[in-house]
């Protein structure tokens, strides 16, 4: 069954949301490269990083994993063979992030070279991996949601995406990392959809906040 609605759904979010995460994924392969042996400070601040990134990617999967895919199977049948595709892509790139999660640990309490170059080439190959999927997503998949899913089906996907979002600064260097990839237009866009409360504080400290955290992990 094809469910309709008088305004197509717009994905324009989660194209910015897979920006941000291509980005961040083929820088971290050369920034944990470039750790010297033994510098357990450096690889504590990217380990950290990766760490909030490659949590946010499995919490987005997980969400399209139970509230995207099934819809989709149930709606758009004749497409059933690129649904299953795209589960398969969560489940090669379940994999190389299971084996993020192993060593980079390991390499932020002691920085070894072993650890540091295992660790950055998972990293290159969960990437690699990445792009394709994201890519086939926003080619094939993005249009099936606009036609078949409701406004209220696609808003409760960005609700399960929000709870990935920490109540504390890193929400400001979730949002920077965001408007980082946005345009002047989808940032406004952005903007627009926050509580003023939230827009406040972003306006006051949120751009310095982000700057500070990037810098962090790019410059060191």
């Amino acid at each position: 069954m094809t469910t309709t609605t008088t305004t197509p759904v717009d994905t324009w979010e989660m194209v910015l949301v897979h920006r941000v995460f291509r980005r961040e994924f083929r820088m971290l392969p050369a920034l944990v490269r470039a750790v010297a042996p033994g510098d357990t400070a450096r690889a504590e601040a990217i380990g950290d990083h990766l760490h909030n990134l490659a949590g946010a990617l499995h919490h987005h999967h997980t969400a399209e994993d139970e509230l995207l895919w099934p819809l989709l199977l149930d709606r758009a049948q004749m497409h059933a063979d690129l649904i299953h595709r795209m589960e398969a892509q969560h489940d090669r790139l379940h994999e190389p992030l299971e084996r993020i999660s192993e060593l980079n640990p390991r390499w932020r309490a002691t920085a070894s070279a072993a650890d540091r170059d295992e660790l950055a080439d998972v990293i290159a190959q969960a990437s690699v991996a990445l792009d394709e999927h994201l890519a086939d997503e926003e080619a094939e998949i993005l249009p099936l949601v606009s036609e078949h899913l409701t406004h209220a089906e696609w808003d409760a996907l960005g609700r399960r995406g929000q709870e990935a979002i920490p109540k504390n600064k890193l929400a400001l260097v979730f949002l920077g990392s965001l408007f980082e990839e946005a345009t002047p237009q989808e940032k406004q866009r952005f903007l627009a959809q926050m509580p003023p409360p939230i827009r406040l504080v972003w306006r006051l400290v949120g751009d310095r906040t982000y700057r500070k955290a990037r810098d962090r992990v790019r410059v060191g």
